[in-house]
């Protein structure tokens, strides 16, 4: 082991010893996904984003016009490459490799809402990005709504031969803040969905700074996750975009973004009462600069996961220790 490894797995050590959270070989008092991957797999996993070219039941009149109002142009997939699946996957390893010579990948389905589309036209996309050279498992993106029950065998059927992450937009579970937002299915809804596929694994999406969102309705929404009990989470800060009809509404006044003291103390609230063994995704989110109109604090990524490791080390807390 050269010198550079032993230090960093010293350190490693060090934190932990330090860390009364178990779920964690760093100073994160919280159970990340890359740790949660890096135990499974051995080494650095990477999710390469896609466009697979669906849209959303909220965009093409089935449920509504105009999608989330929070939804960019490109469906929350800004950072997805064009192209084939094929081609797209292939960018985006050679990106990652440049970073993580020997990362394992898995491609990520992102942009919209990707179950919405004929059983036949999933297969053969998620069959591509599953026959690409060192594919190591497959994550979908979509509404808990927009799972049939032939989609969710078939998803049952990918879950026994690769390691599959299925990710399902809550973001609030206020259904009022879910009309404001056009998310155009309720709490019911959802959890109807939930159930179809909740014994694979489910990552529930949240998101904190919602139009007319309390903390107390934030709180809630981390709790009623946490009452699904899924095998992870994700929790995104709200992003106003140019292009978003949320934009319209943050310029006439409707609403404030969060403060970034705000932000930390209610991600660090939920983190204490999200179950110690659900994985966190991510505790904030990118929206891409060219279009970010607030906040700015929030394009400093790494400075909020650092503020968010301070405060629960200030408070000597971490993930799960108010569950009850």
């Amino acid at each position: 082991m050269g010198e550079r490894a032993a230090e960093k797995r010293g350190k490693r050590i060090t934190q932990a010893t330090l860390n009364p959270y178990p779920n964690s070989d760093s100073n994160k008092r919280y159970y990340t996904m890359d740790y949660f991957l890096r135990k499974r797999f051995g080494k650095k996993v990477c999710k390469i984003p896609l466009d697979g070219g669906f849209t959303c039941p909220n965009r093409d009149g089935t449920k509504g016009y105009g999608g989330c109002s929070f939804c960019s142009a490109r469906g929350s997939g800004d950072f997805a490459a064009t192209g084939s699946v094929t081609e797209q996957i292939k960018l985006g390893a050679e990106m990652m490799h440049r970073k993580w010579k020997d990362a394992l990948i898995i491609p990520y389905f992102q942009s919209f809402t990707n179950t919405y589309a004929p059983l036949s036209e999933l297969k053969a996309q998620f069959e591509e990005a599953l026959s690409y050279p060192g594919v190591m498992g497959l994550c979908v993106a979509t509404r808990a709504d927009c799972i049939t029950d032939d989609c969710a065998e078939y998803l049952h059927e990918l879950s026994e031969r690769t390691f599959l992450m299925l990710e399902l937009g809550l973001q609030t579970a206020n259904d009022s803040t879910a009309r404001r937002i056009n998310r155009c299915h309720s709490l019911a809804d959802f959890i109807q969905g939930y159930r179809k596929v909740r014994d694979l694994f489910v990552c529930i999406h949240m998101i904190n700074g919602l139009p007319g969102e309390s903390y107390g309705d934030m709180l809630e929404t981390a709790s009623a996750v946490a009452e699904l009990k899924p095998a992870a989470v994700k929790i995104h800060l709200l992003h106003i975009l140019r292009g978003t009809a949320l934009e319209k509404e943050f310029w006439e006044g409707g609403f404030e973004a969060m403060t970034l003291n705000d932000y930390v103390n209610t991600v660090c609230d939920q983190l204490e009462i999200l179950p110690a063994d659900t994985v966190i995704e991510r505790v904030t989110g990118d929206g891409a600069e060219a279009s970010l109109i607030a906040p700015m604090w929030s394009k400093k990524k790494l400075v909020v996961q650092n503020e968010i490791d301070k405060e629960l080390l200030r408070r000597g807390s971490y993930q799960g220790i108010k569950r009850k």
